[in-house]
């Protein structure tokens, strides 16, 4: 433990700037004399273009350029936006229509692009915008998850993108029929609007006969592959780089439309163009997550033992293919598919359904949620129909400790677990306990009370492999090359401390480089909970060799064997040597002898094995019936992240992603009206978690180090909106059960929870 990680709480290096007004984000350092671009969006969720005159547009003073799609075409820049997509069940490929940069014909959902103006200041885009002349002609809105109702593609007949199926649906079948026990349960997984606080942004230039675009993204190397396909530009010519970015969450994870035509535009006028959201216009235009449904069936035998689980899912992919939209609820879903139970009989179908709606992509955990929050609903609501204690039904059913390394029904190797260890420590530090005289002290006072609980397992995700380079700068400082990219975790104190605990060179002389395509030739950016895990691998590499070589050279200077240097985390050693220089003093000696080759170390690592955090997240809430407010009073997590870097920096993560994941619990809900426009466009609308939302959290870990990678880490960005969802609607779930309400389906808003109480009560009458 000691040699990978002193695990002490440093504080976030990078704060100072950042909260004394000094971050560098992509809207304050676009260059001087930067043109202004804005997008002109489509007013309705589905309809023919019939007119789009841009004249009076090109005629308002102050405008350079005003793009189309038949601008683009004529200028050669054809290609469409990049997705992936899957396999359907019959080995057909899923539908993949073209997604147009600017819309071609046709609109498919409120706030596709239409055009774009450039103008000297932002004002003259806008007024410009407006002087376009924009008929569409309405075509039939589909908003269903489901098939049906107006083909958006001649792709996908029935609105269905693909059939999507994993496991033997005929053993699972027969494991249901003939199972002692069958629970199932319908559940809806609401739409969400990611809104980090930092809205998408970009600037491009021209530097030489060069091209540099900076977007405020969650790495620069897949939008360099992009911007050469689709400007048709050799990766050479091209430049990305990602300033500070305040916050990303999966939804800045992919490029959208603007970073090709500010780039476009650039090269077009020889003038930097920059381009920023504003807050309407992210809700709009940025990806949504989640949005799906389930139905799920879990079959037990006589002694409460699952014999197997069954999840039939709808997908709502938006109206077009978006980055990873398709491979989100079917392969990442599937990863934590069974979660942490022993249970080998599983089918996951799943069907993706287009409607005219902004695309639905990553948002943080990006499958995994979803997966684990229709598991743990369906494990309590299968407590409560068999009449057993909801901790006890888990229990029962866990890999046990002595099975690991674990292969899962979906074929994930789960490294080490101890499931019971961790939930039993869970159960204390919630005080389950005095939970029951918790519950009397709220009914005396007329209040419903309920507790929840998920156990959660994450399955790490990305590119296994990333790059760590080592520069001894002639300042006497370092610099380490990372490849991937903060988005507002605290990567540069996490990186920077790390490399000083290895080597000894102090933090404070450490300088992390990030976010340039041009001083780091490869990285896998930052999402699926990847970034420390990889990119310390990384720098472990590059350490081995820095220590490798520096020996051999220290060797001739001391005068002994190689085999004889040793490196104790802060000096050089050898027996019968009194030199014990330290790596600064070694690159300094090195630059005098002229040894340029010593200052300079870079090592790519792959990791051998993805890690798989899990833990229990313990919810307690109170609900008035009378008004439906659903209080959160108490909030308990106990984690199991392996060995940690930097316990302070993980528990602000487990912090965020459960604020989030109970955002989304109590009122984060994206609502469309029946012609696709969409209602929750503004913050008056649209209800973001506040600080009174939320208790203070009691956060403890319980360690089972990892034996995927030599740190013994497991990944923690992720892993807090993981747990959160589920163990809040079981804990809302609790406290309404005895009231009759047996479908309770987030948001759990107070007229939702108002409503579905009320209807319980007329039921019994």
């Amino acid at each position: 433990m000691e040699k990978f990680g002193k695990s002490q709480p440093v504080v976030r290096v990078e704060d100072q700037r950042f909260l004394t007004g000094q971050g560098r984000y992509v809207d304050d350092i676009a260059p001087k004399g930067a043109l202004y671009a804005y997008v002109l969006r489509s007013p309705v969720a589905h309809g023919e273009i019939a007119e789009l005159d841009v004249e009076g547009a090109q005629q308002v003073e102050g405008v350079h350029l005003v793009l189309t799609s038949a601008d683009l075409a004529e200028a050669g820049v054809t290609e469409g936006m990049a997705f992936n997509t899957v396999k359907n069940r019959d080995g057909t490929a899923a539908a993949a229509p073209r997604r147009p940069i600017l819309a071609e014909g046709r609109v498919r959902f409120v706030g596709e692009p239409v055009a774009m103006v450039v103008a000297d200041s932002l004002d003259a885009a806008r007024d410009a915008a407006e002087a376009i002349l924009l008929d569409i002609d309405d075509l039939p809105v589909h908003m269903e998850i489901g098939p049906g109702g107006a083909p958006l593609h001649d792709e996908a007949p029935e609105n269905r993108a693909f059939d999507w199926a994993m496991g033997d649906e005929a053993a699972v079948e027969v494991a249901i029929k003939d199972a002692a026990h069958v629970v199932r349960l319908a559940l809806h997984d609401n739409r969400i609007i990611a809104n980090p606080m930092e809205p998408r942004g970009c600037y491009a230039e021209l530097e030489g006969d060069r091209l540099h675009v900076a977007v405020n993204g969650q790495g620069v190397w897949g939008t360099k592959r992009n911007l050469a396909r689709i400007l048709g530009m050799a990766p050479e010519e091209i430049r990305v780089t990602t300033p500070d970015v305040g916050g990303g969450f999966g939804t800045k994870a992919m490029d959208y439309p603007e970073t090709y035509l500010v780039a476009h535009a650039t090269r077009v006028l020889n003038r930097p163009v920059r381009w920023m959201s504003d807050r309407g216009e992210a809700m709009l235009s940025d990806n949504s997550g989640r949005g799906l449904d389930h139905d799920l069936t879990l079959a037990f035998d006589a002694d409460h033992r699952i014999t197997a689980y069954r999840v039939d899912s709808r997908v709502d992919l938006g109206a077009y293919c978006s980055t990873m939209g398709q491979g989100i609820q079917t392969d990442l879903f599937s990863k934590v598919l069974m979660g942490t139970y022993d249970v080998q009989n599983t089918f996951l179908h799943v069907e993706g359904f287009f409607t005219n709606t902004t695309q639905v992509d990553a948002y943080r955990g990006a499958g995994r949620p979803e997966a684990i929050f229709a598991l743990e609903r369906v494990m309590d609501h299968a407590a409560r129909e068999l009449g057993v204690d909801p901790w006890a039904l888990r229990r029962r059913n866990f890999i046990p400790a002595d099975a690991f390394p674990y292969t899962s029904s979906t074929g994930e190797t789960y490294d080490v677990g101890d499931f019971s260890r961790v939930l039993e420590r869970a159960e204390a530090e919630a005080d389950r306990a005095g939970f029951a005289a918790r519950k009397a002290k709220s009914e005396a006072q007329g209040k419903l009370r309920g507790m929840g609980l998920c156990y959660y397992i994450e399955s790490i995700l990305g590119n296994p492999s990333e790059t760590a380079k080592v520069v001894f700068e002639e300042d006497g400082r370092v610099s380490i090359y990372v490849g991937t990219q903060s988005n507002g975790q605290g990567h540069e104190t996490v990186y920077a401390r790390f490399l000083s605990d290895q080597t000894g060179i102090p933090m404070e002389q450490i300088t992390v480089v990030q976010g340039d395509s041009d001083r780091i030739a490869n990285g896998g950016g930052t999402g699926g909970s990847r970034s420390v895990t990889t990119q310390n691998n990384a720098t472990l590499a590059t350490v081995g060799r820095m220590v490798e070589v520096f020996s051999a050279y220290l060797a001739e200077i001391m005068g002994v064997d190689v085999g004889d240097v040793s490196f104790d985390d802060e000096t050089f050693r050898a027996p019968g040597s009194n030199m014990t220089p330290t790596f600064l003093e070694a690159a300094a000696m090195a630059r005098e002898d002229g040894r340029a080759d010593l200052l300079t170390h870079e090592e790519t690592a792959t990791l051998p094995g993805r890690s798989y955090p899990n833990g229990a997240h313990v919810a307690e809430v109170e609900v008035d019936p009378e008004t439906g407010k659903v209080t959160l009073e108490r909030y308990t997590v106990v984690d199991d992240f392996g060995n940690l870097i930097n316990p302070m920096l993980v528990e602000g993560q487990v912090h965020g992603g459960a604020v989030q994941g109970i955002g989304q619990a109590l009122c984060e809900h994206v609502v469309y009206d029946e012609e696709g426009q969409l209602l929750t466009a503004s913050f008056m609308d649209y209800a973001m978690p506040r600080a009174d939302d939320v208790p203070m959290f009691h956060f403890e870990t319980e360690p089972v180090p990892s034996t995927a990678n030599a740190m013994g880490m497991k990944g923690c960005g992720e892993a807090g909106t993981v747990g959160a969802m589920a163990a809040m609607g079981n804990a809302v779930g609790d406290a309404l059960w005895d009231h009759g309400v047996r479908q309770a389906d987030m948001p759990f808003t107070p007229h939702r929870v108002w409503t579905m109480l009320n209807d319980a009560m007329a039921q019994l009458e």
